[in-house]
């Protein structure tokens, strides 16, 4: 029995070594957002997956700010990074945080996506107690709505703008804050409401439900139906997002309010991980494929993971297409393929 037990040590011992060195072969950077955010979970399942079938080895870097990482892959300071899709459009215009990156369009043309998700939609988040109860009253209170740079702040103030034609500062008091932060705010009052982007059920609603009871504001349906909100969806990274509130399993505690028919609205943040043009397809192709065959695993490894739609590529849900100038790497394409999707054609380099 002991020399059996020590045979079967010494296997299992040098299956973890050879496992090991597999994984080694392939040593990659990676960077993410904050924990309980989609963006986090899709990041680390990456991880985790890739890992266990000798893909790559991950080395993840949390709570990053993503408007930086996205350029670090463009010029091949890291190998993967989430990337809100606007990111791609602002470089590639050398818009906002990109202002200042010399030959911004040949460097954004580097990057290109393994693969889709949302990372939420944006609504208004208050305590019942706020008296907050629509987006309008958002007016002369003190509204979180992202970190001091990125993309987040920038649809924030656009969602508000959008809903009521209020603006950051005469209208309302932005207060900006990074994402590591949020979660004592959400229950200390140090602001009066929120509005980010989340996958629901959200564990930060759920936090902030120690405080007392919570109203989720929908952007109502005449607003999102209209004119002037439908043409948002034309700048790259924004989706429609339409979510039966039903669904998440709230408590009598978190309150659906701006919806008559129990849809929750809103402007969504579509996302892609992506990488430098230059990566060895294969390599692509093993990371997305890593992807791809764990996806009912993904669904199930958080909450509010079945709302992010990962493995939907349709064009207006994923965010490519149209403006969007981001594409999708050969390697990535072929394992989509091979695994019975259709990639549109839109989304694929020229």
């Amino acid at each position: 029995m002991t020399h059996s037990f020590l045979k079967s040590t010494a296997l299992a011992l040098v299956a973890t070594l050879a496992a090991g060195a597999a994984s080694a072969q392939v040593n990659l950077t990676m960077a993410t957002a904050s924990p309980g955010s989609m963006v986090h979970v899709t990041t680390h399942h990456l991880a985790r997956v890739a890992g266990q079938r000798g893909v790559a080895s991950l080395q993840v870097a949390d709570g990053q700010t993503l408007t930086n990482t996205v350029l670090d892959v463009a010029e091949g300071r890291m190998d993967i990074s989430e990337s809100p899709m606007i990111l791609p459009f602002m470089l590639s215009r050398g818009m906002g945080p990109y202002s200042s990156v010399e030959n911004g369009a040949e460097v954004a043309s580097r990057l290109r996506a393994l693969y889709p998700f949302n990372a939420g939609a944006f609504n208004v988040y208050s305590l019942t107690s706020s008296g907050i109860e629509s987006w309008e009253d958002l007016r002369g209170h003190t509204v979180f709505n992202g970190p001091p740079r990125g993309a987040a702040l920038t649809n924030a103030r656009q969602a508000v703008t959008l809903a009521t034609g209020m603006e950051d500062g005469p209208d309302y008091t932005g207060f900006q804050a990074n994402w590591g932060q949020i979660n004592a705010m959400m229950t200390d009052g140090s602001v009066d409401a929120f509005v980010f982007p989340t996958n629901h059920p959200s564990d930060r609603i759920i936090l902030m439900q120690a405080a007392g009871d919570v109203n989720v504001i929908s952007v109502p349906q005449d607003v999102f139906e209209s004119e002037a909100f439908q043409r948002i969806f034309q700048v790259p990274g924004n989706i429609p997002i339409e979510w039966n509130f039903a669904d998440f399993g709230y408590d009598d505690h978190v309150h659906l309010l701006g919806s008559d028919d129990g849809i929750l609205r809103g402007m969504g943040t579509a996302f892609a991980t992506v990488v430098n043009a230059t990566m060895d397809e294969q390599l692509a192709y093993d990371l997305t494929s890593a992807h791809i065959e764990t996806l009912d695993e993904l669904r199930a490894s958080a909450p509010q993971a079945p709302s992010a739609n990962h493995g939907d590529l349709d064009p207006v849900r994923s965010g490519f297409c149209g403006n969007n100038q981001l594409r999708y790497h050969p390697g990535a394409i072929r394992a989509w393929e091979d695994h019975g999707y259709t990639v549109p054609d839109c989304a694929r380099p020229e």
